[in-house]
């Protein structure tokens, strides 16, 4: 399976899930990170609340992000006033879900690593509850 399938696959994985809870509903953005405009993987929505999501699915114990990904992100969620989110499942576990200050930087990327997924990460269940509140 490429590296393209697969992470399509992961932001079907995630629109599902969005689907599947009362009260959201979740695209894909058609051209995320081929376009010149900044674009989110997936924009999910409830009545209260928007999420701008960057969307990944890694085997490894870390997973990087190219700074302009994350900095493109955050001008989405601005505009659109979204609330931008990182997703981010690693093999054979949930989806954690981070805000971009919650990332570790490098000089060039930034970075979650398999560690603080339980230390900085969110649950599905948490994210969207929060919305509801």
């Amino acid at each position: 399976m490429s590296r393209k399938s697969k992470g399509c696959d992961a932001e079907r994985e995630l629109i599902h899930i969005f689907w599947q809870t009362n009260d959201w509903a979740a695209c894909r953005v058609a051209g995320s990170g081929s376009i010149k405009y900044p674009a989110p993987d997936i924009i999910a929505a409830s009545r209260t609340k928007r999420l701008a999501i960057e969307c990944k699915a890694c085997k490894g114990n870390s997973q990087y992000f190219d700074k302009k990904e994350i900095i493109e992100l955050q001008q989405f969620a601005h505009k659109t006033n979204a609330e931008a989110i990182i997703a981010v499942r690693f093999n054979q576990e949930q989806w954690h879900f981070f805000m971009p200050a919650e990332l570790d930087e490098t000089n060039k990327h930034f970075v979650i690593t398999r560690e603080h997924l339980q230390n900085r990460g969110k649950l599905f269940k948490e994210l969207t509850q929060q919305a509801q509140e």
